[in-house]
């Protein structure tokens, strides 16, 4: 589908400016407004015939009131005049009845971004319907012929997406960046005996050119699916574990949680008032680096309007920094750290590839799936099901399932990390290589 970024822009920073203007005449002291659009192509195919077409075009906009200091916000699709100034008068509505919170205010005019750099993160797929859909055939053809044991499917997809998002505010914001998002997936299942298993994998990048061939993605999904087939319990003791790029991000994931803002100021955090603590082994340092050029968590802005910046939480093993929006630095009356919508581009990555960490790791488990949430911020208590694989003397010796990691969170991230993969995985914003513990408590049989 046709999408023009300059035309959105001009269309979506109109809007904008109409509303920031007409919120001072109706009576607000500060206005916000997010604007975006959007175009995708969605398709999958199963068994060789096209399952699914789906094409959309999406745009909303919400808009944030400040009446002295409290706040309302309000959110249409509708873009109409008639539906805007509805919008804007419930989100004044709302402010109006809403309890004072001095913490809430709008990015100064000193503080937010003025020139926002190229990036780099639209990059227009031009690929038709028909050609999307021969493209799912053919990435699921090569799954299912790679293993005689692969039985069935539930079919390779591709999709599309490319939009623009504007924001601007009263205090004289007006920014916009366009992005795209570009992928392609495989779903397989196999059988052997009575053994019944399910794997996939995918390829996604901002560049059509980047993605991984469908040869590779339909391999990919059929060795997954086929490795996982007549699996066992392990017997249960406390062992070394070693979670895969795909599962090791949740952990990085639960560790930025636990120093952002909002866990903080609840007091819901196993890591408050520990600035300047260590937090990671000495050799650790973690950083985000927002600014690569075409890198899937790249964006030169937060949430708040404000520049983004490379800067390090992690530093030496210590905890040299939290993770804090506007507002939640004003709730614990620290500084910003520009962090208003999370962090981008946090990358931890380590020298050894997988082979290496499993030889090093002797005996005990590969987690690569896991289930459940089970992880509490409060105390660091770790507690999840998973699958994967059990390593014997430095080698797979068999797929592993219904079982139960256990630990703690800060005393895995802290004492039981002992090494970190050069497996990187780049799809995501939080990314890192496998992570290998030195114990955690495996419950199997």
């Amino acid at each position: 589908m046709k999408f023009n970024p300059q035309q959105e822009k001009n269309r979506l920073e109109e809007l904008t400016l109409r509303i920031l203007e007409r919120s001072k005449r109706i009576g607000a002291d500060g206005c916000e407004v997010g604007a975006s659009a959007s175009v995708g192509l969605d398709v999958q195919a199963r068994l060789g015939a096209p399952e699914k077409l789906e094409m959309t075009r999406d745009q909303s906009l919400s808009v944030t009131v400040f009446v002295g200091e409290s706040r309302g916000s309000a959110t249409t699709t509708d873009l109409s005049d008639a539906a805007l100034e509805s919008t804007l008068q419930a989100a004044l509505a709302i402010a109006r009845v809403t309890a004072p919170d001095p913490a809430a205010v709008l990015a100064s005019k000193d503080q937010i971004i003025r020139d926002v750099p190229n990036l780099e993160l639209d990059h227009p797929w031009d690929i038709s319907a028909k050609d999307a859909l021969e493209l799912a055939i053919e990435v699921e053809a090569c799954g299912r012929q790679a293993d005689t044991r692969i039985t069935n499917s539930e079919g390779g997809s591709v999709s599309s997406t490319r939009g623009l998002s504007v924001h601007g505010t009263t205090e004289g914001l007006l920014v916009s960046q366009p992005t795209s998002v570009h992928g392609l997936s495989c779903v397989l299942l196999a059988e052997d005996g009575e053994s019944r298993e399910r794997s996939y994998a995918y390829t996604q990048a901002r560049r059509p050119d980047q993605l991984l061939s469908p040869e590779a993605v339909g391999k990919e999904a059929a060795e997954k699916t086929v490795a996982r087939l007549n699996p066992r319990k392990c017997q249960t003791a406390e062992v070394p574990v070693l979670f895969v790029p795909e599962t090791a991000a949740g952990l990085i994931s639960s560790f930025v949680s636990a120093i952002s803002g909002g866990s903080l100021y609840r007091q819901s955090s196993y890591l408050l008032d520990r600035l300047g603590t260590q937090v990671f082994p000495k050799w650790v340092t973690l950083k985000e680096t927002p600014l690569i050029p075409g890198a899937m968590g790249s964006s030169a802005y937060d949430g708040d309007g404000l520049a983004t910046r490379s800067q390090a939480f992690v530093t030496d093993g210590i905890l040299s920094s939290y993770v804090l929006s506007l507002y939640s630095a004003n709730r614990l009356g620290l500084q910003t750290t520009h962090n208003a919508g999370g962090v981008r581009n946090l990358f931890f990555q380590g020298q050894r590839d997988l082979h290496a960490l499993i030889a090093q790791m002797g005996r005990g488990l590969i987690v690569t799936e896991l289930m459940g949430q089970g992880v509490n911020l409060v105390n660091g208590d770790y507690s999840r099901g998973a699958s994967g694989f059990w390593v014997e003397n430095g080698e797979i010796a068999y797929p592993v399932h219904e079982v139960t990691v256990a630990s703690n969170l800060d005393r895995m991230l802290k004492d039981d990390l002992i090494a970190v993969g050069s497996d990187l995985d780049l799809r995501r914003s939080i990314a890192t290589g496998s992570m290998l513990f030195e114990k955690m408590m495996v419950a199997g049989s």
